[in-house]
């Protein structure tokens, strides 16, 4: 069956169509390569004209699987890039392992004749270790940000669903491409059309760049207390250089017993227990994100001693950190 649709009248359209480089990783998202996809299909759709052209490129050429198994056959190498093209690098789990010294030295290089790039889902951090994102903006899946806030201190890392900082762009990952891609359609061809674009996706609700990537701390924990909110906020953010429960009760106007009794209450644990499962989560994922010595990990989430770390860890995880660190290197080997 045939269904009819209201063609959007763009102001013009372009002799060339503006063409779109995706670059897949190894064990890319797929979800936030669809996304991006589908709305530049959409565009050329609603408007009956082909406004933009697409290509689908990474390292030798062949082919490359998503993170859920799918074979990607792939339609050309890492190659030079026409100056009018836009890259958009796609990555997923394991980004570090798929952040090849080779895609460096290309992206570099593309980067210095003025390519326009962006960093889909974790795609980020490719961009990042490549040293293009010193001193600019930018954002990644909010599971990545502790290791990438480590490791790049001259990016201004955000929470935002996507960044567009000059001629970088960046994704949080997940349906945040949509809104990035969004975005383009608007500058390039006006609301009208991206807004079309949004109701064939079913997307009601458009995100810009000042929407955060994560649930609202009441919504994430099923509880919309706002001086347990308060305190967890402050919980994460002080993970460093932790913040004692008399403290946290008191900047909250609160007596210790009775944040005691609110935490008891809503989440089935002590203050305490609480912040110790913030701070052992943030060490997993340095340990599992990053290069960084145990030592360091164990500073960096507020244990003044690696013996005093190890034992919190295995008695939460029920393994040390230095064997969970290299189980988690063996699965990437396989």
């Amino acid at each position: 069956m045939q269904l009819n649709r209201q063609i959007v009248e763009v102001d013009t359209v372009p002799r060339k169509p503006r063409r779109f480089v995706f670059v897949l990783l190894e064990n890319f998202t797929m979800l936030s390569f669809a996304c991006a996809l589908e709305a530049l299909r959409i565009a050329n759709r609603m408007a009956d004209a082909r406004l933009y052209d697409w290509r689908l490129i990474g390292e030798g050429g062949e082919t490359v699987r998503c993170s859920a198994g799918v074979a990607y056959p792939l339609q050309g190498d890492l190659d030079e890039l026409d100056r009018e093209d836009v890259m958009m690098l796609c990555s997923g789990i394991d980004v570090q392992a798929a952040t090849t010294r080779r895609l460096l030295n290309w992206v570099r290089r593309e980067a210095r004749r003025g390519v326009v790039i962006g960093g889909l889902c974790t795609a980020g951090y490719s961009l990042a270790k490549a040293g293009l994102l010193d001193g600019k903006k930018a954002t990644i899946h909010w599971e990545n940000a502790d290791s990438f806030e480590e490791e790049f201190e001259d990016v201004t890392l955000t929470k935002s669903v996507f960044v567009v900082d000059g001629n970088r762009m960046t994704t949080a990952g997940g349906t945040s491409s949509i809104d990035l891609m969004l975005k383009i359609i608007a500058d390039d061809h006006g609301e009208e059309l991206a807004n079309a674009v949004a109701d064939q996706l079913i997307y009601s609700s458009i995100r810009t760049d000042q929407d955060t990537q994560r649930l609202s701390t009441p919504t994430r924990i099923g509880v919309r207390h706002p001086k347990l909110s308060s305190v967890i906020q402050a919980m994460e953010k002080n993970i460093e250089e932790p913040v004692s429960p008399a403290l946290l009760a008191r900047n909250v106007g609160m007596s210790t017993r009775q944040l005691e009794r609110l935490f008891r209450r809503y989440l089935n644990r002590s203050p305490k227990r609480y912040y110790m499962e913030l701070r052992l989560q943030k060490a997993r994922n340095l340990l599992m994100q990053t290069d960084m010595s145990v030592i360091n990990v164990a500073l960096a989430c507020g244990f003044a001693s690696p013996s005093h770390f190890s034992k919190c860890y295995r008695a939460h995880y029920q393994t040390t950190p230095y064997r969970e660190r290299g189980s988690h290197a063996a699965r990437l080997s396989v």
